[in-house]
């Protein structure tokens, strides 16, 4: 059995309630068909699953930073990766699962459905859920299209997910289940002898109704409680430092703290237009921005505090992890004309 704590099963039991609710949620969204969303592992939690889980009532609280700061990561990434966490599939594969999802890309099922669970790829503190050694896994489908199997996995001892994406050489194959009929849950037992401490559970599920598999990532601690992680590890090679007092051929590599921001209107009418600016952090972490929109009047901005051309973040936007992104909109007046942003961190 999990030791997963008894809020989180009532909270699975909740979400498994609204499944159906949810994809009805995820088509008016997306636009998808309602076949294209289905389930996942809920317990032990997808890396999406469990942020929906924890957080998807108060995803806007800036706590989750300090909190659950892979989970802010991701949120602050691609909020529809948790909104849509029963549809992290990708179609074609034709069962050649090592063949066409690459090492490294393992979690966000080879960027599935135009990056949007990419960073869940990420290597870092994921919250990770205690297990016995023998557990029930269990896979919440709410379209019920049953499984031709499963294929659970564990992470190898010598791999480390706080500093290592996923690969498949990082993976044994604990046990091919059979097929299951259309009744959700999907549950199998899984023997984690021999196993300690903390790892990647990986379970590949292939639905019955179509070429459509799915790529899970469930981070566990074998044989211990819940962890709670810390942030993202660094995405650089480290190298050689250097010699710290060679000014090098004076060409600044960027500063860590640094960020960018794309401008674009997205609709105008005579005397005033709408557009929306998306601020990217750098090679780390950023704790606030501030954004200048040249060529902007800016008669009132969302998602931000606006200031002559200027908008700075929001109390809960303008934490980001390394490479995640954020919005935030405006009106202008007059013609847009031909708009630029440049952001700053702050």
């Amino acid at each position: 059995m999990s030791r997963t704590s008894r809020w989180r099963r009532a909270a699975m039991a909740a979400a498994a309630a609204l499944i159906a609710p949810l994809a009805l949620v995820t088509v008016a969204t997306v636009g998808a068909a309602p076949a294209s969303a289905h389930g996942s592992v809920t317990d032990p939690p997808t890396r999406n699953y469990g942020c929906f889980e924890r957080w998807g009532t108060d995803h806007l609280n800036p706590a989750m930073a300090e909190a659950d700061p892979m989970c802010w990561g991701a949120w602050q990434a691609e909020p529809a990766a948790m909104w849509n966490w029963n549809g992290l599939y990708h179609e074609g594969i034709n069962h050649r699962h090592e063949e066409l999802i690459p090492d490294g890309q393992l979690c966000s099922g080879g960027q599935t459905e135009g990056g949007r669970y990419d960073y869940l790829d990420t290597p870092g503190g994921w919250y990770a859920t205690g297990v016995d050694h023998h557990f029930t896994l269990t896979l919440t489908d709410g379209a019920n299209h049953g499984a031709d199997y499963l294929r659970i996995y564990v992470s190898k001892p010598s791999f480390d997910p706080t500093t290592e994406r996923l690969g498949w050489d990082d993976l044994d194959l604990l046990q091919v289940t059979g097929s299951y009929p259309t009744v959700s849950p999907y549950q199998a037992e899984v023997d984690l002898t021999g196993y300690d401490g903390r790892a990647v559970l990986y379970t590949v599920w292939q639905a019955s109704h179509a070429d459509q598999p799915y790529y899970l990532c469930s981070d566990i601690n074998i044989g211990g409680d819940d962890i709670v992680g810390d942030g993202p590890a660094d995405p650089g090679d480290p190298g050689d430092p250097g010699d710290p007092g060679d000014p090098g051929d004076g060409e600044d590599p960027g500063d860590p703290g640094d960020c960018s921001a794309d401008v674009s209107v997205t609709s105008a009418w005579s005397g005033g237009y709408q557009a929306d600016v998306t601020v990217t952090a750098g090679d780390a972490a950023i704790d606030g921005w501030d954004v200048v929109v040249d060529g902007a009047v800016i008669s009132q901005a969302w998602n931000g505090t606006v200031s002559g051309s200027t908008v700075s973040n929001a109390a809960w936007n303008g934490r980001l992890a390394a490479g995640a992104s954020t919005s935030f909109g405006f009106l202008g007046t007059g013609e847009p004309g031909d708009l630029s942003a440049e952001c700053t961190a702050s």
